[in-house]
């Protein structure tokens, strides 16, 4: 695959949104990249989609190219460590790093699909987003599990949050059999961020979230129309 290095606007200013009880920061940059049009170009003329069997996501990813990595988290990799008071004797290890398209109808989603979700109960696990096409898609969603009270799952509470979960859907039956786009019995939408194109996400794995999906938008397995997004995650370890 032919490799692709981006432009980073040099002129980038952060946005600090504060979301959930604990306040917890999530980096928001637009116009990230000068130009996004050979991002999208290469996930057309060269990325190889495909499902994968060790994800929930509801579509198809292909690798990303090292030197977007690269580009990317040289970047912004202070203004995350700064940010989230990483300890200095911790070292950043990318974990994985996605071109991603949203391809599976609501018809098709198992449970854990159509609940909203977090990466990780780790503290310093990040997931980087890169909002690329130009047109209408989903935001990215942020829930709170209503039993519990839990928006942000960590490793001294996601055994209580689990089991919680599970009462829940035990007493109350499983979610319909749709994407969760709104609050239900179960979670509370409390926060969205927009998608906008060329805009930056930057969030710890522990946030419960979803994407809002549109299905007239959003489901499009071609990487020139549908919700492509560049997905980078990273680990301090």
């Amino acid at each position: 695959m032919n490799d692709l290095a981006i432009q980073i606007n040099r002129d980038i200013k952060l946005k600090i949104m504060t979301v959930g009880v604990d306040k917890t920061p999530v980096i928001v940059i637009d116009d990230f990249a000068i130009d996004t049009h050979n991002i999208i170009a290469h996930a057309c003329a060269h990325a190889e989609f495909k499902a994968l069997d060790n994800t929930y996501y509801p579509g198809i990813r292909a690798p990303l190219p090292k030197n977007y990595v690269i580009n990317v988290l040289q970047a912004i990799y202070q203004d995350i460590c700064h940010i989230y008071n990483i300890p200095q004797h911790l070292q950043l290890k990318p974990q994985e790093a996605y071109f991603s398209l949203i391809t599976t109808a609501a018809t098709e989603l198992n449970l854990l699909q159509r609940m909203p979700h977090f990466d990780t109960s780790r503290p310093f696990y990040f997931a980087i987003l890169h909002y690329l096409n130009n047109d209408k898609h989903g935001n990215t969603g942020l829930f709170r599990h209503k039993p519990t009270g839990l928006d942000k799952i960590e490793t001294h509470n996601v055994e209580y949050y689990l089991t919680s979960a599970q009462r829940f859907i035990d007493n109350n039956g499983e979610s319909a059999q749709e994407y969760c786009i709104r609050s239900n019995e179960h979670f509370e939408l409390y926060q969205q961020i927009e998608y906008k194109p060329n805009r930056l996400v930057i969030y710890p794995g522990q946030l419960l979230h979803s994407i809002i999906i549109s299905p007239e938008n959003d489901i499009d397995p071609n990487p020139e129309t549908g919700r492509l997004t560049a997905n980078v995650f990273i680990e301090f370890t």
